[in-house]
């Protein structure tokens, strides 16, 4: 996704939770938010996932047009995207603060979500926000607002949820540099400074943000600290309350730093004390959730927890692990993407994030290695040396990956259920796609009249096992090396680390080695291949891109191929 994009995810999950301060309420009044574009099936794991039943809170979509309506003034329509596929659960309470857990958002945190739910004028609310599988979380951020008015019966003060949704764009674009957590820590200290003093002054706020930016060993550029002052001039405009707000601003900065304590090793700070449980309240929300119904591999985040975000791979604090920094913050790199990824792993410790040639020597780097049969050494997962018989088993010291076999290489044990049927499909993609069997592609391709391409019988099996010897790669990782880019097409983290390693396989942007698998395919077929590979894909997770749509639209000189773009300008894909 591109650097807006992200953005807009985080903004349409402020705007979900936003709302005006009100009056208690009963916190029996709760309400589901789910993603229109998400299939039935989706739906219903999403409900196992909050353990809301149907029948005891009230359940509401939320459309594509939602969310171009809640950010349309921030954020080019071409960004917001098509689909709305994020989910969220919303109980508004009585006391607590905001307290928000996050599942399978791999940009919007718990902390960006509650801090920006605190300028829409929330005082205490509980949200779960998460989808199905891997996005960036624009959907959820939207479904949140609308879910806490439905919820409240009242609209959110129309000045501060434009102010929570600018809060989101200019986190999202200072995380581009110093990454999530020290973006939200920045400005949540800040806030809370200039609203506990009712400071207005330009220049005493600038004084704030760049002191506390400097005590916390972060560098901001002139541009970056301009547009934190601007936006903390208007909040401070507002009429807040800092002690209905100091609950939830209190709890977001003692999280943030305990999480940077924990990935640093030191000691953390003790907890702060929680409120005497609320009157009626029931079970929070944000604990009482089935993570196994979302499969294996889930990235969460929680206000409540944390030490979550590290444990299930979503750790968004980036001090002391990948840097060199004497102070324990990462340096920033040049597309500034080096804290988005929330790896807790390690996979990115030692990658140059603004490379793109995905070079071997950083075999933990966001790249997923793909196969080896074309011996390039940008997508090779034990080697550099350029063994190029990999792909029919003829090995030069890569037996770890080459001369297993194809059931060996293909395993699909570890994988999710999820992870599975997707595989699956995969396999029926590229048994119809390039080793020509028509009728099989038409069983996961709709509206395919005939064969897009015609290759040779050996390269056509040895194409269809690299490509599925690198999605199950991509699977097995879950996003867990992904690292958002402004290149980025796609709002799941697997599907942009996939879409990066296709490129390699098919050769795009780069001069293809004369020892490649497919060094005797034309460009212009090697580039078909590879927008039909990457259709597949979107469509299978329920994604489409800008170009895809451009594309159809440019293809479709007959009525057959035009029915596939539906009213709204989104396309069903057709291939």
């Amino acid at each position: 996704m591109k650097k807006r994009s992200v953005i807009v995810a985080m903004l349409c999950s402020m705007c979900l939770a936003v709302s005006t301060p009100i009056p208690a309420m009963a916190d029996a009044s709760k309400v589901v938010t789910l993603g229109a574009d998400l299939t039935d099936e989706q739906k219903n794991t999403m409900m196992n996932y909050f353990k809301a039943d149907a029948s005891q809170v009230q359940v509401i979509s939320v459309t594509n047009q939602d969310e171009h309506d809640l950010l349309g003034k921030y954020i080019p329509s071409e960004q917001i995207g098509t689909r709305t596929l994020s989910c969220a659960y919303v109980k508004p309470t009585q006391s607590g603060g905001i307290k928000v857990r996050t599942a399978n958002l791999n940009y919007v945190t718990c902390n960006m979500i509650a801090t920006a739910l605190s300028t829409a004028g929330v005082t205490n609310c509980e949200v779960v926000a998460a989808c199905p599988y891997e996005v960036s979380g624009t959907g959820a951020l939207t479904g949140v607002m609308k879910a806490y008015e439905s919820a409240s019966g009242q609209e959110l003060d129309s000045t501060k949820k434009d102010l929570a949704a600018k809060e989101v764009v200019v986190t999202g674009d200072v995380a581009q540099q110093v990454g999530q957590d020290n973006a939200t820590n920045i400005i949540n200290q800040a806030k809370m400074q200039i609203i506990g003093d009712n400071i207005q002054n330009a220049d005493e706020i600038y004084n704030i943000v760049y002191n506390i930016a400097e005590q916390n060993g972060v560098s901001l550029s002139q541009d970056e600290i301009d547009t934190i002052v601007s936006l903390l001039q208007q909040i401070a405009q507002q009429n807040y309350d800092i002690q209905e707000m100091k609950k939830t601003l209190a709890n977001i900065q003692q999280n943030l730093e305990q999480s940077k304590a924990e990935a640093e090793g030191q000691p953390t700070p003790t907890p702060i004390e929680s409120d005497v449980a609320d009157e009626g309240t029931g079970e929070d929300i944000t604990t009482n959730v089935d993570s196994g119904a979302l499969g294996g591999n889930v990235k969460e985040t929680s206000t409540e927890d944390p030490g979550l975000a590290e444990q299930t791979g979503a750790d968004t604090n980036n001090a002391g692990e990948s840097s060199d920094s004497s102070t324990g913050i990462p340096d920033a790199t040049e597309d500034g993407t080096v804290n988005t990824d929330g790896s807790s792993d390690g996979t990115t410790e030692d990658t140059p994030q603004e490379s793109t040639d995905s070079s071997t020597d950083n075999s933990s780097s966001e790249e997923i290695p793909a196969a080896t049969e074309d011996g390039s050494t940008e997508n090779t997962d034990t080697s550099a040396d350029g063994t190029t018989e990999n792909a029919d088993g003829s090995t030069e010291g890569t037996d770890e990956n080459t001369d297993a076999s194809t059931e060996d290489t293909l395993n699909t044990e570890t994988l999710t259920e999820e992870g599975k049927a997707k595989f699956e499909q995969a396999q029926q993609f590229c048994k119809g796609e390039y080793e020509g069997d028509l009728a099989v592609l038409q069983s996961v391709v709709s509206n395919v009249i005939e064969l897009p391409v015609t290759l040779d019988q050996d390269v056509a099996s040895k194409l269809s096992k690299k490509v599925l010897e690198t999605y199950i790669k991509v699977l097995n990782d879950a996003g867990a090396s992904y690292v958002p880019a402004d290149t980025d097409k796609y709002f799941s983290a697997e599907l942009n680390v996939l879409d990066k390693e296709m490129k390699t396989v098919f050769s795009i942007d780069t001069e293809i080695a004369d020892d490649d698998l497919l060094v005797n395919v034309d460009a212009e077929v090697r580039q078909k291949l590879y927008d039909d590979t990457m259709k597949f894909f979107a469509n299978l997770y329920g994604e489409t891109t800008s170009e895809d749509t451009s594309t159809d639209t440019a293809e479709a000189g007959t009525d057959e191929n035009t029915e596939a773009n539906s009213e709204d300008g989104t396309t069903e894909e057709t291939y």
